[in-house]
């Protein structure tokens, strides 16, 4: 469990951990491999969320995922991200998040995540909340700890 101040002191900067979803690049779950290809090599991201056409949250595709995708038993063959949906080949075993943020479900999911994919109640995608901003408050709680609580060795 999180102590009582480690936890007041995250939590005062969550409302900058969600990056909106209106700003986060995404694929549709039906678009072909070929423009998720060509969206993940412009955004330059590893890894993007993958909705339905309701906005909906439906998985993660990645980089590699289309790659493997490529690879044949005689060489790479592009020519097949044309003929396959993105649905075919998406993460869908994929944590999501939703508020209010539960700082200890977070911090434990991020070890293994770069980002998680925030919902609202009906799955709606609203979001990402990255390692990357989760570090910023982490980093204020290492240098702001004592600025505001006495620390004592028990």
């Amino acid at each position: 469990m999180i102590s009582k101040a480690v936890s007041q002191l995250l939590n005062q900067r969550k409302e900058k951990f969600l990056i909106p979803a209106e700003i986060v690049a995404n694929v549709q779950e039906n678009n072909s491999l070929e423009h998720a290809f060509l969206v993940l090599s412009k955004v330059k991201y590893a890894k993007i969320p993958v909705l339905d056409q309701d906005q909906h949250f439906k998985g993660l595709l990645s980089l590699a995922m289309i790659t493997e995708t490529m690879l044949g038993l005689t060489g790479i063959d592009p020519t097949r991200l044309g003929r396959i949906q993105v649905k075919d080949v998406m993460q869908t075993d994929v944590p999501t998040i939703c508020p209010p943020y539960d700082m200890e479900e977070i911090l434990h999911l991020l070890v293994d995540q770069t980002f998680l994919a925030v919902v609202d109640e009906n799955g709606v995608f609203t979001g990402i909340l990255t390692r990357r901003e989760v570090m910023k408050a982490v980093n204020y709680l290492a240098h702001d700890l004592e600025k505001e609580y006495t620390v004592e060795k028990k």
